[in-house]
């Protein structure tokens, strides 16, 4: 199978199972095709992207002690991981002529958001929610939309979204542990454990495309498009641990944590982190 045809498949499928059937185990890429960019992925009606603020958020963690939101936040998080899949489909599709190992190494790293998107439709449905009851935002997807190059990917959605799960994938294990949801801490911990795989992969394409006279934090912030800014990168708390995983510098992360510690939104006040 061509890795453009999985692409494809991910991308413009209304099926959610087609979007999950995991790609052959050899993916051929002698005919990328011709760019494409589409404006909204294929997608079943019961997950269609709901208009602005119509979708439930996230539910506050002294919440998640009950059953019926610990099955939100999964819901919300299935959604979460399935738009990641389907900005990485709509990268490959979008930039074909990228490095044929940047191409191969995001069908790996879109096995995982498959089986993430899997797990967390599953632990919903234990709960007491199926996947697609409930309306479901774009906010990842319509980020990507302004992705111009594989750096405002790179910056976008791995060092950005990902990055900042480093921290939310954590936060979120001691919340189900604090709730006595042993399966959903264990399948947060998995969820982790891949994202600093996810995050390592972002990294190490942004030094290899970067120009020689930018540093890796400078590339970083200029391919960011607001209001996505490095602030966003940072949970409630700041995993330094996990970011020296991805192989992050020190001189990185310590950059990261003053975005955040100085990130002033309207009507928010910095965070306090330690």
């Amino acid at each position: 199978m061509e890795i453009r045809a999985f692409a494809e498949r991910v991308l413009l499928s209304e099926s959610l199972e087609e979007k999950l059937l995991p790609a052959p185990e050899v993916l051929t890429d002698e005919h990328p095709g011709d760019p494409l960019r589409i404006q909204e992925p294929g997608r079943p009606a019961n997950l269609k992207f709901a208009p602005p603020r119509t979708a439930p958020g996230m539910p506050k963690p002294s919440a998640l002690m009950e059953q019926d939101k610990r099955a939100l936040a999964h819901h919300i998080m299935a959604n979460h991981e399935l738009q990641a899949l389907e900005v990485m489909a709509y990268i490959l599709c979008a930039f074909p002529d990228a490095p044929g190992e940047f191409r191969q190494g995001m069908c790996n790293i879109m096995a995982d958001e498959q089986r993430h998107t899997r797990m967390h439709k599953e632990r919903a449905s234990v709960l007491g929610l199926e996947f697609g009851s409930l309306p479901v935002n774009c906010y990842i997807w319509k980020k990507a939309l302004s992705y111009e190059s594989l750096l405002d990917y790179l910056a976008g959605l791995p060092l950005t979204f990902e990055g900042r799960n480093l921290d939310h994938t954590l936060e979120f294990e001691q919340y189900f542990l604090d709730a006595g949801d042993q399966r959903s801490a264990a399948l947060m911990k998995v969820v982790y454990r891949d994202e600093i795989q996810h995050v390592a992969f972002g990294l190490h394409w942004l030094r290899q495309l970067k120009p020689d006279h930018l540093s890796e934090w400078e590339t970083y912030e200029q391919h960011l498009h607001w209001p996505v800014r490095a602030a966003l990168s940072v949970g409630d708390t700041f995993n330094r641990e996990g970011r020296k995983e991805t192989g992050m510098t020190d001189e990185f992360i310590e950059q990261l944590y003053q975005a955040a510690q100085t990130d002033q939104p309207p009507n928010q006040k910095p965070k306090k982190l330690d």
